[in-house]
């Protein structure tokens, strides 16, 4: 099958990639640079004869037309994945606008299986935002009043750029699947794991814990899954299952910040200091830095996004199983280390001649070499 993919040089895109290659599937990338695709790709062990490329931008008509046109089926993975407020109007571009260009494509040569990616902050209405009535099944209050989301819950209208952008693409597709074509929504958590080709939000944000750069933390959590599960599942799905179309939660679980800061000492061996505040208390300290960041030339690893999303505290319902946590965060840390992102002694690897505690990173930095990290 010819699988046309949108996002392939990007971190869950290049994983799908990976696992859709390794089913003996053959993969058109449209890609505004090709050699940004070998650089991706290689990494995974790629086998780069399987993967053709058409250069263009998600928002080019003609250029999607292109790379859809005689494919079997397409993944769209394409998105800007940032909280940083300087990126509004890219993502308004490429989230939503490109969104609608390729599944308009898609749904005009009559492609026969469509995979949208989709986020779970999609999902999530925010402080502020019109909350449309869900069917009881949709939300669900637990004993401790955190809200568990399925995956037929409403989509949300929070004003936070991505989710913003991401739950405009999520009506987009919802209306192509009103009409009847063959769109499949999945909803991944926030992903880890190894090799990252752009330092996407996520692993940037583990690794600045990592620097020391995130001493302070909001209260609440999110869900966390395995960017290598996720593309598993996104694999699955072409060769017919899980459940077929429809929309479905990738795997992940939900983790409260002070858990993914325990499985970060836990995995390093590091003492990590960390002070825990209000998300709700943080949110104005959240939009503040969104205003600062608009003139401040570097990051500040402070986004209102990421505070929302833990004020919120939302489980996905159904989720399937990831594997262990600290698997996850093990490889994820490693592979920073391998590529020089992350020092010994911040990866927990400074003096060790062992694992630290818990099954976490080896200390040779030998094996990392002899492992191509």
């Amino acid at each position: 099958m010819l699988v046309s993919v949108t996002g392939g040089t990007g971190f869950v895109g290049a994983h799908s990639v990976a696992a859709l290659v390794r089913r003996g599937h053959r993969v058109r990338l449209l890609v505004r640079d090709e050699g940004k695709a070998e650089r991706a790709l290689a990494p995974l062990g790629v086998d780069l004869g399987a993967v053709e490329t058409a250069v263009g931008d998600v928002t080019d008509a003609a250029a999607v037309d292109g790379a859809v046109r005689g494919a079997d089926a397409l993944l769209h993975a394409a998105s800007v994945y940032s909280f940083d407020s300087r990126r509004r109007a890219e993502m308004r571009r490429v989230n939503e606008r490109g969104t609608e260009v390729v599944l308009d494509a898609a749904r005009r040569h009559g492609v026969g299986q469509i995979v949208h990616v989709s986020t779970f902050g999609a999902l999530a209405p925010g402080p502020g935002s019109t909350v449309l009535q869900p069917p009881p099944t949709a939300i669900q209050r637990t004993s401790s009043a955190r809200r568990i989301v399925g995956v037929d819950a409403p989509v949300g209208r929070p004003r936070e750029p991505y989710t913003a952008t991401k739950a405009a693409a999520e009506r987009i597709a919802r209306g192509h699947q009103a009409a009847g074509v063959p769109v499949t929504i999945t909803y991944p958590p926030a992903l880890l794991g190894p090799h990252d080709p752009n330092l996407g939000d996520q692993t940037a944000r583990l690794r600045n814990a990592l620097r020391g750069l995130m001493p302070m933390w909001p209260t609440g959590g999110f869900p966390v899954g395995d960017v290598r599960d996720t593309a598993q599942f996104h694999a699955d799905l072409f060769d017919g299952g899980p459940g077929g179309r429809g929309r479905h939660h990738t795997p992940g679980r939900y983790l409260s910040t002070r858990q993914y800061v325990a499985a970060l000492r836990e995995v390093t061996g590091r003492r990590l200091p960390a002070v825990f505040l209000p998300a709700r208390m943080m949110l104005p300290v959240g939009l503040l830095t969104d205003v600062l960041q608009r003139v401040w030339p570097w990051h500040i690893p402070a986004e209102y996004g990421a505070v929302h999303i833990c004020a919120a505290d939302l489980r996905p319902a159904g989720a399937p199983e990831p594997r262990p946590v600290d698997e996850t965060f093990r490889d994820a840390v490693r592979w920073l280390r391998g590529t020089g992102l992350l020092t010994a002694g911040q990866a927990g690897l400074a003096g060790r001649t062992g694992p630290p505690g818990g099954g976490g990173l080896p200390g040779d930095e030998r094996e990392l070499r002899r492992e191509g990290r």
